[in-house]
């Protein structure tokens, strides 16, 4: 499937009568902002656009090749209703806006925006880029996506499909992926060119939904042959993190060493007691928009404060429950070793549900431990 893709669709054109079935995948409001003079919300809606556009066209291309045996449905031929998060959940779910999405433990792991399986039953994937800006840390996360339906679906090579709108040759992580012959780069039409085969029908967008399609499955239908217990993976790794650390490994050694524990994207310490959150506030520093925490009003603004690492470069951060508003602020360390506010983590996500879960397990030295190993530099004391 992969070289046939490579050598007939390097520079598939989407017609007009694909450009406008795209737009079934989105709302009225998304539909008026793709012609909107505000930049920002039409570029937003102008990608969700592509990336229908691009299912649409491997809907068509799926019908003409016997080496492509089903496709994943999606978007508005996915299943109305999508599956609600709760700790424990685990496995391919479908989104309430249609989208494939890989849950551990009730926690949004990845993304897919095309799976397809080719005709030796072996599952694929694809991404859709329309700006260089979605090439950031994008190697990594096509990575992970590989190891994972690697696991899940035992296979030894994934293949993955780069679809995007603009000329992405001349980017190194491009240049890199393209030489895996388990990859295809696929470049279409811009995202101008093609409005302006559809400018027409602005006043009314008119689109034919698919009949009796041979070839469409449901992602979830997908037989799955190694389940995984994601809570298991992570604690698993997380305790040998533990052990490692008592006796004094350092950051290098603590790679992960199963095919379990490369699944896992962030460690979750624990939460703190008080006086670890005090030996914090005083060695490393809390800065939330601009304003220092002290120890002594920690409490006023918030309940509880959680250690994790993001994988796999094991990047700190230290989670604060906010008092005011049922969410969690991520803090992330700055090169000056203080910790920063980045964003807010609300309570409509799965992840939530996990961090929230969470009592206070870490002591002073362990958490000074864990900040030391993984921290960009010394703490500086008061």
């Amino acid at each position: 499937m992969i070289p046939w893709l490579n050598s007939n669709f390097k520079n598939f054109k989407p017609t007009a009568a694909i450009a406008l079935n795209a737009t079934r995948h989105m709302n009225t409001i998304e539909r008026k902002k793709l012609f909107s003079p505000d930049i920002e919300p039409m570029r937003t809606a102008e990608g969700r656009w592509f990336e229908a556009i691009v299912y649409e066209m491997f809907l068509e291309i799926s019908q003409k090749s016997p080496l492509i045996r089903y496709l994943a449905r999606k978007g508005a031929d996915a299943p109305h209703a999508g599956a609600q998060a709760y700790l424990g959940q685990n496995g391919i779910f479908y989104s309430k806006y249609g989208d494939i999405t890989f849950r551990g433990n009730g926690q949004d792991l990845a993304e897919f925006d095309l799976i397809l399986v080719d005709a030796q039953d072996r599952v694929a994937f694809g991404e859709v880029v329309t700006s260089p800006a979605d090439l950031k840390e994008f190697e990594v996360e096509i990575a992970f996506k590989k190891r994972l339906l690697g696991y899940l679906y035992g296979q030894e090579h994934v293949s993955f499909l780069l679809i995007s709108s603009f000329d992405i040759s001349n980017y190194s992580v491009v240049k890199r992926l393209a030489k895996d012959p388990d990859n295809a780069i696929i470049h279409t039409s811009s995202c101008e060119q093609i409005k302006a085969l559809v400018k027409h029908y602005r006043p009314r967008i008119l689109y034919t939904k698919p009949t009796n399609h041979p070839k469409l499955i449901r992602a979830t239908d997908i037989p799955i042959r190694h389940p995984i217990d994601y809570r298991n993976c992570h604690d698993e790794f997380r305790n040998r993190i533990f052990s490692d650390l008592t006796r004094g490994r350092g950051k290098k050694d603590l790679v992960p060493s199963t095919e379990s524990e490369a699944l896992v994207k962030k460690i979750l310490y624990g939460a703190l007691y008080p006086h670890a959150i005090k030996a914090i506030c005083e060695q490393y520093g809390l800065v939330v928009r601009g304003r220092r925490v002290e120890y002594g009003e920690f409490f006023k603004y918030f309940s509880k404060a959680i250690i994790a690492t993001d994988l796999p470069g094991f990047e700190l951060i230290i989670y604060l429950r906010s008092r005011e508003k049922k969410e969690y602020l991520k803090m992330v360390q700055t090169k000056e070793g203080h910790f920063r506010f980045e964003r807010p983590t609300p309570s409509r996500v799965g992840f939530f549900l996990w961090i929230e879960s969470l009592q206070p397990t870490l002591g002073t030295k362990i958490s000074l431990e864990i900040l030391k190993t993984f921290s960009v530099r010394e703490p500086v004391k008061k």
